[in-house]
């Protein structure tokens, strides 16, 4: 396609309708896994895996997904991934129905599904770095990272009202027709970029996704298996792989997996940081606030899921605002208090959990959230991949997406270990001296709790919501150090006017010449 018949808006549109589906498939599964278990009559160690396959096949190929968009053009791996991902959904709705153990279909079905998320993720964003102009990437950038915060956020919500009123399967078909529009979409409206041609590093594939695989793979089950020696090696055989995978990257002469001059420019380094914590602290604290709503309240899973509704209202309605804010101020005026709003929101919920608390007061930190979300995954978003140049688009898609999703990884391994820490001690001490209940306990008979645990219960949750509140903190210092984008020379941007050449291997990825705003 001619770079003067690229129209950059409807692509966008059109790649963020398959990016919002999968997004939203990494929580919507959270409010079903009580009905997948009775529907499916199975462990809640299995049902468990419902959420563990997909995530691990979504996290651990993202480095490699997003070279190969680069390798092979990003529209073609979307769109690989997008019918991947589409039949994959149907499957997992058809678990139950076909032959073999219904648990053991859907649990193989989201494994698969995670692989499709993982061609698709890297290429819209990559999409987007290589059609729009710099100067107006920023607000592109924003919108991509509203979806991907309005995605963590609606999620549960839209899989409250489909598990209540259609049955669990309904959270798989309702992306089957979402898929095939997205589809149509796609081949219509997004470009066929040029490729790049690139020695592809075998050797750096290999490391990456056994160090990927062995880290997330034990930090997801670590709180299952109670930390014991073979999950810790695991996470430290992942560590001690990963960092053999960065040495073969530096010493690598020929083109590596992961370049690691990426790094060189601050605000990349710096977004990487900001959104890794806050990927943690998304998807963390919605775990103790759920068990709150439904223990402690007695609300359903839909009710439950409505509660956050606000967080999805203002980053929907503010999330436009503050896109034509990222291309003409500073990133750190817009993430910096996006960030700091967030934290707030959680300290409010730390400090306002309990158990006679009117509901209505509870959707006032969900409305700062919102507030604070809408100004922060935009911005962050937008700042990471602003400076890099159109060949390394999908390597720095890929490590940011990469970070994220380790992140909320790390987030759910730690936040189950604290949560489980936290009722063990706290409704111990509310119990008959002399009575043992353990986190697991605790946890998987909550929703039949006792007026006189209710508080204890309420306490552990509160004490949890601290972790999250702390970490995204890690989010704010990192934007606080963000610098004024440099900007590419207009002809170097494929679609932003003529093709002036592609920046070599190797060459550092902040633009020569920055552009005056």
């Amino acid at each position: 396609m001619d770079n003067k018949e690229i129209r950059p808006w409807p692509a966008l549109w059109a790649l963020v309708i398959g990016f919002f589906m999968i997004l939203i498939d990494t929580t919507i599964v959270s409010v079903a896994n009580p009905s997948i278990q009775e529907g499916l009559d199975t462990s809640t160690d299995n049902v468990i895996w419902v959420t563990s396959a997909y995530l691990l096949t979504y996290a651990v190929p993202l480095l490699v997904t997003g070279r190969l968009g680069d390798r092979f053009g990003p529209k073609r791996i979307y769109l690989i991934g997008l019918t991947v991902f589409t039949l994959a959904s149907l499957w997992c709705g058809l678990a139950d129905a076909l032959p073999g153990s219904g648990i053991a279909n859907l649990i193989v079905a989201r494994a698969v599904q995670g692989l499709g998320a993982a061609l698709m993720t890297p290429q819209t964003m990559a999409v987007i770095t290589r059609i729009f102009p710099p100067h107006k990437r920023g607000s592109a950038m924003a919108l991509w990272g509203a979806t991907a915060g309005v995605a963590t956020l609606v999620g549960p919500i839209l899989g409250g009202v489909l598990v209540d009123g259609l049955g669990w399967e309904w959270i798989f078909f309702v992306n089957v027709p979402i898929g095939i529009v997205a589809f149509i979409l796609a081949t219509a409206l997004v470009p066929t970029l040029p490729t790049h041609t690139h020695s592809f590093d075998w050797l750096g594939v290999g490391l990456s996704a056994l160090g990927m695989f062995l880290l997330v793979f034990g930090l997801q089950e670590g709180n299952t298996y109670d930390w014991n020696g073979w999950v810790w090696a695991s996470v430290i055989g992942g560590v001690v792989v990963l960092a053999l995978f960065v040495l073969w990257q530096r010493v690598n002469r020929k083109e590596p997996l992961l370049p690691l001059g990426l790094f060189s420019d601050r605000n990349f380094s710096l977004a990487n940081t900001a959104i890794s914590a806050v990927g943690f602290s998304i998807t963390a604290m919605f775990i103790p606030l759920i068990y709150f709503f439904q223990a402690v309240r007695g609300m359903t899973p839909t009710e439950s899921a409505l509660m956050s509704a606000p967080i999805a209202v203002f980053s929907l309605v503010l999330a436009p605002i503050a896109g034509r804010l990222a291309d003409r101020v500073h990133p750190r005026i817009l993430a910096l208090p996006g960030v700091l709003l967030v934290s707030a929101a959680m300290w409010l919920y730390v400090v306002m959990l309990s158990p006679p608390i009117a509901w209505g007061w509870l959707l006032v930190p969900a409305g700062v959230l919102g507030l604070g979300s809408a100004f922060m995954w935009g911005p962050i978003a937008s700042t990471a991949n602003r400076n890099l140049p159109p060949r390394q688009a999908g390597a720095g898609s890929g490590v940011f997406n990469t970070t994220r999703q380790v992140g909320a990884v790390v987030g759910s391994a730690a936040l189950a270990a604290l949560m489980t820490g936290r009722i063990t001690s706290d409704l111990t001490s509310a119990l008959p001296a002399g009575t043992k209940l353990s986190g697991g306990e605790a946890a998987l008979g909550s929703s039949a709790l006792p007026d006189m645990l209710k508080a204890p219960f309420t306490d552990a949750m509160s004490e949890t919501m601290i972790l999250p509140a702390v970490v995204v903190l890690v989010a704010a210092v990192a934007v606080a150090f963000f610098v004024k984008p440099h900007f590419m020379r207009e002809g170097e941007v494929e679609g932003g006017g003529a093709d002036a050449g592609e920046a070599p291997a190797g060459a550092p990825t902040t633009a020569p010449t920055p552009a005056a705003e």
